[in-house]
């Protein structure tokens, strides 16, 4: 019963900014990391960046110094800010939650259905 809720993506130019969130909600206790993952066309899923509960970071090389990923603990919300966008950024973005869920004791991965983003030239 864990729901991850999306919302950022769109179309825009080479060079702007966009600003995903996910949030999640539901039968979920503890949150141990949060991320973000994107699958452009006719590649593999690769990891664009993940925050720990301790708000440890990590940036895909592609992506470090353009793009900053951030979460707010009480809202179990993750944020990614997307800076100086290139049309190779163009994916879909799907969310990641690594959590507990209530009545368990055993880690879960959840995901977002994903949002689309498109960076034309």
């Amino acid at each position: 019963q864990v729901q991850l809720v999306e919302s950022g993506g769109g179309l825009v130019q080479a060079g702007g900014s966009l600003r995903l969130s996910c949030a999640a909600s539901g039968s979920i206790v503890s949150i141990n990391a949060m991320g973000w993952y994107r699958q452009a066309p006719g590649k593999q899923l690769e990891l664009v960046a993940a925050i720990t509960s301790g708000s440890s970071t990590n940036y895909a090389d592609s992506v470090k110094g353009r793009f900053t990923i951030s979460r707010d603990n009480a809202k179990n919300t993750v944020y990614l800010q997307m800076n100086s966008l290139k049309p190779e950024d163009t994916a879909v973005y799907y969310c990641n939650v690594r959590g507990i869920p209530s009545g368990s004791f055993l880690r879960r991965d959840y995901w977002g259905k994903g949002t689309p983003v498109t960076v034309s030239s």
